[in-house]
C-alpha cells in the first residue's frame, strides 16, 4: 500500500485559492509515490483519517497565524487567520508529534509548526532588498543559503550538485517565493537549515531528534517539480520517511 499523507485544505474562506493549489501538493506527492489524503477542515472524522495516514503535509495558505498564538499584537499588514486551519494543523501536528510520524511543511504550514513548537513570526517582511511576496508567476525569486551537513543540504546536493553549487561553505539554492511572514525565532528542536543571504530571513528548519523526520521550507517546491530536481528530491525522500514509518509500524 502506498503511504498516505495527510494534506489539510490550504483554507476555509477562499474556494478558488484551494482548487488551483491544493492539487499542485497532491500531484507532487503521486509523483514521488505517495497516495495524497484530503484532509477537510470542517469534518467531525478526523481522528479517524489521522489514523489512516502515515505522515502529513502542511501546505501554504493566503491566511497569517494569528499572532495571539506566539504572543505578538497584531500589526495592520498581517492578514486575518484561520481558525479552522489553524485547529487542523494542531490536531495533525499533535497526532504526528505524538506517533513520529513523518511531517514535511511548506510556507504558511512552515510558520504553524514554528509556532506550534513554541517560536515566533516576523508578522511583515520589508519588501527590500530581497521581494519574498515575488508570487508564483516567478518561478526563481532569489536563491537560499543552505548548510551543506543539514537534512535539507544532503537532499539538495544528492539531487543535483550543479543546481545547487557550494560556494562560501554554503550551498546556494535558486527558489521561488511567495511570502511575507517568516520565522522570527526558531521553536523547540528546530535548527536552521537555510537562509536568504542578502537579508538572513530563515528558509528552511528541520527537527534535531534523528527518530522523527522534520523538514519546513519557505518556499514552494510544488510549484518547481518540473524544473527543480531538489523541489523532486524534497517530495521523494519525504515519502521515502514515510514508507520507513509505515513499514516500522
Amino acid at each position: 500500500m502506498k503511504p498516505r499523507i495527510a494534506i489539510p485544505i490550504p483554507t476555509l474562506t477562499d474556494l478558488e485559492y484551494n482548487q488551483r493549489s491544493w492539487p499542485a501538493y497532491a500531484e507532487a506527492v503521486r509523483q514521488a509515490g505517495g497516495e495524497p489524503v484530503e484532509v477537510p477542515l470542517t469534518s467531525t472524522g478526523l481522528p479517524a483519517l489521522m489514523h489512516s495516514c502515515h505522515a502529513i503535509l502542511l501546505p501554504g495558505s493566503p491566511a497569517d497565524v494569528g499572532p495571539n498564538h506566539y504572543g505578538h499584537v497584531r500589526i495592520p499588514e498581517c492578514n486575518d487567520p484561520d481558525p479552522a486551519r489553524e485547529t487542523v494543523d494542531t490536531l495533525l501536528l499533535e497526532d504526528a508529534h505524538q506517533h513520529k510520524k513523518p511531517i514535511f511543511t511548506i510556507c504558511f504550514g512552515t510558520q504553524i509548526l514554528n509556532v506550534y513548537r513554541g517560536g515566533t513570526l516576523v508578522q511583515h517582511l520589508a519588501p527590500m532588498p530581497v521581494n519574498h511576496g515575488a508570487g508564483k508567476s516567478v518561478a526563481v525569486a532569489h536563491t537560499i543559503s543552505v548548510a551543506p551537513d543539514s537534512l535539507l543540504g544532503q537532499i539538495t546536493q544528492a539531487a543535483d550538485p550543479a543546481e545547487a553549487p557550494l560556494t562560501q561553505d554554503f550551498l546556494r539554492l535558486p527558489v521561488n517565493s511567495s511570502h511575507h511572514q517568516a520565522i522570527g525565532v526558531p521553536g523547540e528542536g528546530l535548527a536552521v537549515s537555510a537562509r536568504c543571504p542578502e537579508d538572513a530571513v530563515i528558509e528552511a528548519v528541520e527537527g534535531t531528534d534523528p527518530g522523527h523526520y522534520v523538514l519546513a521550507v519557505q518556499w514552494h517546491p510544488e510549484r518547481s517539480t518540473d524544473i527543480s530536481a531538489t523541489s523532486r528530491a524534497l517530495f521523494t525522500r519525504f515519502l521515502e520517511a514515510a514508507k520507513d514509518w509505515q513499514a516500522a509500524r
